[in-house]
């Protein structure tokens, strides 16, 4: 199992998730500072006031990712550290903080991708409508131009927009997420002023000569759990909110038409005028898919193998489909509870290629949580981040020996994490963060990756 030479082996981040110095050099207030705030939306009220402070350390961690080899660091902007109202002129203390961390990671060698929105809208935004708010789509369009008039002479990688699936419908429909909402109406107006924002993000770094750039959706592969009618018509609507009703408008130019006629109750997608469509159908020179888990789904309330929270709560991020709800299928779990099935990736990855336009494709987080206690030894020994990780990587390399445009895979994620409502309970990363010292220890899977890097194989040292 060799990877081509031309294959881009990274690590994926966020800011809010790493960042801290949430009041530092003017940055403006998020969503997610306020939900975080907010009592009672994350484990134990964590936040991310101050993360893993990379922040600061931000010269130390290109150093740790530099030592292991990688070759590529995906990394968010914030938009409130550019714009601390969702408008105007760019902050310049926080555009030199991204300057400066770019300058870093080319002096390692290491090839910087932005993602330019990873669910930190500004607060002020919020107020003024968020996303449910067409205004919003411009508003990003202009912040996207400004980060790019700044770092585009460097950066060669854009992705506009990160699992626009969560910002909108955990976000809107199911309160998980910042903003906290459970409006069904207000999450399906966000799915599509998202995705306008997307395709004006897009046109906006056209204008400025980009010539690499793509948007990240998570996807899912998804399947009934019997060939009951019940159960098949739950797995079509989960799987056309997770995966078609963002990918069809993308690569194909328009809605699914089941979806919408699921969501009509809901007041469809809201706001959809005419052109949108094509504005979001913009070309695109990569599409970034983010891959945990396969989902194996029943509309039966009394199924025996329910999961509970994951898909059957309460508030659904499904409008429309609130019944369907996900059993497990007898695959070993991660932390988090997420079943792990690697062939769930190969069939996510093959479907691309049959049903969509060909588009250059890469694997722009995956990942798993486990509990990683630090050894006696004091190192953290994650042999189930290593298999999960082998295994993922062998769905790729099959992926590719299939035909699959498959041209890079970045790992979630490289440092331990703010871990969104989960707080800090739950540690993805291959570098061990001490949260109380911030002192950086790389696991076991770490070094394991380094070498898979330096080897391109996947054959043991």
């Amino acid at each position: 199992m060799t990877f081509p030479e031309d294959f881009v082996f990274g690590g994926a981040t966020a800011a809010y998730q790493i960042e801290g110095a949430a009041a530092a050099d003017g940055r403006g207030l998020s969503i997610w500072d306020v939900f975080s705030h907010t009592p009672g939306r994350t484990v134990n009220g964590d936040s991310g006031d101050v993360a893993i402070d990379h922040y600061h350390r931000y010269k130390d961690d290109v150093a740790i990712m530099a030592s292991l080899g990688l070759e590529a660091y995906r990394f968010s902007v914030s938009w409130p550290r550019i714009q601390p109202d969702g408008r105007g002129r760019g902050l310049e203390a926080g555009l030199d903080f991204y300057s400066r961390l770019t300058d870093e990671l080319l002096n390692a060698d290491i090839d910087p991708w932005i993602t330019l929105y990873h669910w930190d809208l500004p607060q002020a935004l919020q107020e003024a409508g968020g996303w449910p708010n067409r205004d919003t789509a411009y508003r990003f369009a202009d912040y996207s131009a400004i980060v790019h008039e700044h770092l585009g002479d460097r950066v060669k990688h854009w992705i506009t927009l990160n699992e626009p699936f969560c910002s909108s419908l955990i976000g809107h429909a199911s309160g998980r997420h910042a903003p906290g909402l459970e409006d069904p109406s207000a999450a399906l107006a966000s799915v599509h002023h998202l995705l306008l924002g997307h395709g004006l993000a897009v046109d906006a770094l056209r204008a400025q000569k980009v010539e690499n750039v793509g948007i990240t959706l998570n996807l899912y592969a998804v399947e009934p759990a019997s060939d009951d009618p019940v159960d098949t018509d739950a797995a079509r609507r989960v799987d056309g909110f997770h995966n078609r009703l963002f990918l069809d408008p993308v690569l194909k130019g328009r809605y699914p038409q089941d979806i919408l006629h699921d969501v009509a109750e809901f007041g469809g997608l809201g706001d959809v005028q005419d052109g949108d469509l094509e504005i979001i159908s913009r070309p695109l020179d990569l599409l970034g898919v983010n891959y945990y888990t396969r989902y194996v789904i029943t509309g039966r309330e009394d199924h025996p193998d329910l999961v509970g929270e994951r898909t059957g709560q309460l508030h659904s991020p499904y409008p429309g489909a609130a019944g369907a709800r996900e059993v497990r299928h007898g695959m070993p779990l991660t932390d988090l509870g997420w079943e792990i099935d690697p062939d769930g990736l190969v069939d996510v990855l093959a479907r691309l290629k049959r049903e969509y336009p060909a588009v250059p494709i890469v694997i722009t987080e995956n990942g798993a949580a486990f509990a990683d206690p630090i050894s006696e030894d004091g190192v953290v020994h994650d042999a189930d981040r290593i298999d999960f990780v082998w295994g993922h990587l062998a769905a790729c390399e099959r992926a590719i020996a299939a035909g699959v445009p498959l041209t890079g895979y970045f790992l979630w994620s490289i440092f331990d994490n703010y871990e969104w409502a989960e707080g800090y309970a739950k540690r993805f990363g291959a570098v061990h963060v001490d949260y109380e010292t911030q002192v950086r220890t790389p696991k076991d899977s770490a070094h394991w990756y380094s070498s898979v890097i330096r080897t391109r194989s996947l054959e043991q040292q």
